[in-house]
C-alpha cells in the first residue's frame, strides 16, 4: 500500500513537471516569435524560475499522486467517468464551482502571504521574477506551494465532477497561470477592457499586482478582488501593441 502510494506520488510529480515544462516552454517559444528579445538578458532569473517550479511541481505531485491512487484503488473520492451519474447541466456547474474555490482559496491566502513577515519567508521567491516570465507560473518556495497544492486534491473528495471536467479545470489552471505571467497581454485589449473582462484575470491585470504588490490578488475572477476593494484595474505598460 505505501509503495503503491509513494510510486503514484512520483509519477504525478513527473507528470505535473512535464506539464509545467511543456506548456511554459510553449508559451516561452511563442513569446520570443511575437515579441522578439523580450526575455533578453533574463537566463538567469529563469533557470532560477525552472528550479523553483520543479521543486514546486514534486510538491504538487504528492497530494495529486494520494488523490489518483485513492480513486483508483479505494473509490475514495467523488470523481465520476459515466456522463451519466449527474445531470448534464451539473457539468458546466461542476466546473464553475471549482473555479470558484480555487480562486475564493488563492485569493485570500495570497492576500495572507503579502503581510511583511510571510513575504519575505515565502513569497519573495515568486516576486523575484522581475518582470514575470511564461516560466514564472510555478516559481513558489516550497511554503507557498503547499498552500496551493492541496485546494483541489481536497476538492474531489467532497464536491462530485467528471474526470474531463477535473482535467478542464487543471488545464484552465496551468495556461491561465503561465500566460498571466508573460510579461506581455495574449488577449485584445478590446476583451480586456470589456465588461466581461473586467471579471476576469488577464495578464494586463496580473501585471498590475507585480508592479504595486499589494492589489490584484486573484487568480481566475476579479470577483474578490472589486469586493474587497484591493483591483487596481490593468497595467498602463501594456498598452502599446506588440513589438514586431
Amino acid at each position: 500500500m505505501i509503495a503503491a502510494l509513494l510510486l503514484s506520488a512520483l509519477a504525478m510529480s513527473v507528470i505535473v513537471a512535464v506539464r509545467y515544462l511543456v506548456t511554459s516552454g510553449l508559451f516561452a517559444w511563442a513569446t520570443e516569435k511575437v515579441r522578439p528579445g523580450h526575455y533578453a538578458d533574463l537566463g538567469p532569473q529563469i533557470r532560477k524560475e525552472v528550479g523553483w517550479s520543479l521543486l514546486s511541481a514534486a510538491i504538487y505531485g504528492i497530494p495529486a499522486g494520494a488523490v489518483a491512487w485513492g480513486w483508483n484503488t479505494q473509490g475514495w473520492t467523488r470523481i465520476y467517468t459515466d456522463w451519466g451519474d449527474f445531470p448534464l447541466w451539473y457539468v458546466p456547474l461542476s466546473l464553475l464551482v471549482y473555479l470558484v474555490l480555487h480562486d475564493t482559496w488563492f485569493y485570500w491566502t495570497h492576500r495572507w502571504m503579502h503581510r511583511p513577515s510571510l513575504f519575505r519567508a515565502m513569497h519573495a521567491v515568486h516576486h523575484a521574477s522581475r518582470p514575470p516570465t511564461a516560466w514564472a507560473a510555478m516559481s513558489f518556495h516550497p511554503l507557498e506551494a503547499l498552500t496551493g497544492a492541496f485546494v483541489i486534491p481536497v476538492l474531489v473528495f467532497f464536491i462530485p465532477i467528471h474526470i474531463a471536467v477535473l482535467g478542464g479545470v487543471l488545464a484552465i489552471m496551468t495556461v491561465m497561470g503561465v500566460t498571466n505571467h508573460m510579461g506581455w497581454e495574449m488577449l485584445p485589449q478590446r476583451f480586456v477592457h470589456s465588461r466581461l473582462g473586467k471579471w476576469l484575470i488577464s495578464a494586463s491585470h496580473h501585471q498590475r499586482h507585480h508592479e504595486y504588490y499589494l492589489c490584484n490578488y486573484g487568480l481566475y475572477f476579479r470577483f474578490w478582488d472589486h469586493l474587497c476593494g484591493t483591483d487596481r484595474g490593468v497595467s498602463d505598460s501594456f498598452s502599446a501593441p506588440p513589438v514586431r
